[in-house]
């Protein structure tokens, strides 16, 4: 049932130090609210030669260039050749990945990067997993909260699916583009290999191989 949604086939999970997270769940929200007692878990089993902890469980790759004036809260894993840009706000609960960069003036808060992933420019992303390659543009963010505050629905080929969730922002499989301005809001999920035109408003379920260009406007992508 919500084949598409299922976390198999959003993510690649060779590609994140966090794949045991998935464990006993099958989609992408269920895995949000386990975000941070799982870092305080593998933190304390990551190899000492690779990583150290800098201050009390947050810990950072030795091969990661942090910027002195990024700011970083615990619980926090950031991954090897990781690139956290100055003035950057990492506000906990965040696991982001190798080969990832984090920009300036982009916020986190209870994330999950995989490996590869960009948030290079003014965005906001928060209680969202990002996969493999995937990348944000300027300006782009993640709206996570409901302005009546109600719990989180997912719109999917007409059906509404419960999250039980008061904060869930976007879901973004493999290889998704978003383009620079676009706000995705909250229970937003795109499938991998998914481009989102600039300047976008997303919503529901966007279909994986396709191109976002606006709201009842969404092509297949040709390959």
């Amino acid at each position: 049932m919500y084949e598409n949604l299922k976390n198999k086939n959003l993510f690649n999970m060779d590609e994140t130090i966090a794949s045991a997270i998935f464990d006993d769940t099958e989609y992408p929200w269920e895995v949000l609210p386990k975000i941070g007692d799982f870092i305080l878990a593998l933190g304390e089993c990551l190899p000492e030669e690779e990583y150290e902890e800098r201050e009390e469980h947050i810990w950072i790759a030795k091969s990661a260039k942090i910027y002195p004036t990024a700011t970083i809260l615990a619980p926090c894993i950031i991954g090897k050749n990781t690139e956290v840009r100055p003035g950057a706000f990492i506000r906990g609960n965040a696991i982001v990945g190798e080969n990832c960069v984090v920009g300036n003036s982009t916020e986190l808060k209870n994330v999950l990067l995989f490996n590869n992933v960009q948030v290079p420019h003014y965005n906001y992303v928060g209680d969202s997993i990002l996969g493999y390659k995937s990348h944000m543009g300027a300006g782009s963010i993640t709206s996570n909260v409901k302005s009546d505050k109600s719990k989180i629905t997912i719109r999917y080929q007409g059906e509404k699916i419960q999250t039980g969730l008061k904060k869930m922002g976007a879901i973004l499989g493999n290889f998704v583009e978003i383009g620079c301005g676009t706000v995705m809001n909250p229970g937003t999920i795109i499938g991998s290999n998914t481009n989102v035109y600039p300047l976008s408003m997303t919503r529901g379920y966007v279909p994986k191989g396709s191109i976002y260009k606006r709201q009842g406007e969404v092509v297949e992508k040709k390959f």
